[in-house]
């Protein structure tokens, strides 16, 4: 099978399905922006889902339904995406990253190899809430684990294999292999405010 796309699904210029991926229904792949978007092989992506010209997407991705992937956004090998995600344009994904139903992924994110983002959580790229200022997303690194409902704030760096308990708000840098939870989040070593 080369690849497998439903009747119902749009496609608009330039775009790449690699062998062995799946279409679902109602689809909308490509955008009027320029640029080609690329899903690798053996795919799925649900039906609901809109992605954007611009997106390069490696192989065994699977989405949920309804979700929306914007432009100049790198997705790397066997990542899923759940139902109802948002991943804004200008980001970076690694490999093995999962991305749990309902979460938001703010412009200019990075987040490494092997990332687990919880349901419904939240980044943020907009420190003072002020249009016309410099836009930077949080950058979360390998095997970090985000729980659900947590919030990471603009510019802050998760660190690696580190955990951000559910609910969290991180409004600091996270120690590599740390653990935070709380309101502003908090160490559980003691340390600093994070």
């Amino acid at each position: 099978m080369e690849y497998k796309i439903s009747k119902t699904a749009t496609l608009y210029g330039r775009v790449s399905i690699g062998k062995g991926t799946v279409i679902e229904d109602n689809v909308i792949l490509g955008s009027s922006q320029d640029g080609e978007l690329t899903i690798g092989r053996d795919s799925i992506v649900r039906s609901g889902a809109i992605i954007y010209s611009g997106v390069k997407i490696g192989n065994s991705f699977k989405s949920g339904h309804n979700i929306l992937i914007r432009g100049n956004t790198q997705i790397g090998d066997d990542v899923l995406v759940g139902t109802n995600a948002v991943v804004d344009g200008d980001c970076r994904i690694g490999n093995g990253v999962r991305i749990q139903t309902g979460a938001y992924i703010t412009r200019y994110t990075t987040i490494e190899d092997d990332v687990f983002m919880g349901p419904l959580c939240v980044t943020t790229n907009d420190k003072y809430m002020k249009y016309g200022t410099e836009l930077k997303g949080p950058v979360i690194r390998r095997g970090a684990k985000v729980g659900a409902n947590s919030t990471i704030l603009a510019g802050v760096t998760v660190g690696r294999k580190s955990i951000v308990g559910a609910g969290a708000v991180v409004t600091r840098d996270v120690e590599d292999n740390d653990v935070v939870i709380g309101n502003p989040a908090r160490s559980l070593r003691g340390s600093k405010d994070a």
